[in-house]
């Protein structure tokens, strides 16, 4: 009884990491994103950063769109700081908007603030 016991558990195991594996990829890779390039600038509303990655919602033209940043490190990194990123500024990002239609979410390649780019990504190729 107790090598079934076992199978269970290592059975559950290795599910239960799959499954975390899965939410994590899906959440942060770009599947969720069109592969066409967007560029769109507005006036940042409010910010919240941190893990897994920071938002910036911004308005544009009366429409609020949520701008995925980097994650804590990668922003630290370029010199994209909080101060930065303050309510009332205007931003322009480079990137990705999501490919579900009518959903005004986009991944931020680079950033342009007070004409200083801030490249997220520099190793990929936009």
């Amino acid at each position: 009884m107790p090598h079934v016991r076992f199978t269970y558990l290592l059975g559950f195991a290795v599910l239960a990491a799959f499954l975390a594996a899965s939410a994590v990829h899906a959440h942060h890779g770009w599947a969720w994103a069109t592969d066409e390039e967007f560029e769109i600038t507005g006036v940042i509303q409010s910010v919240r950063l941190g893990n897994p990655h920071g938002e910036v919602t911004i308005d544009v033209d009366g429409e609020e769109w949520v701008v995925e940043v980097g994650q804590p490190w990668r922003n630290d990194r370029v010199g994209l700081s909080a101060e930065m990123l303050i309510q009332g500024r205007e931003i322009t990002v480079h990137g990705h908007r999501s490919a579900k239609e009518g959903e005004r979410l986009i991944k931020a390649e680079r950033v342009v603030i007070n004409e200083e780019d801030y490249d997220l990504y520099p190793g990929r190729t936009s």
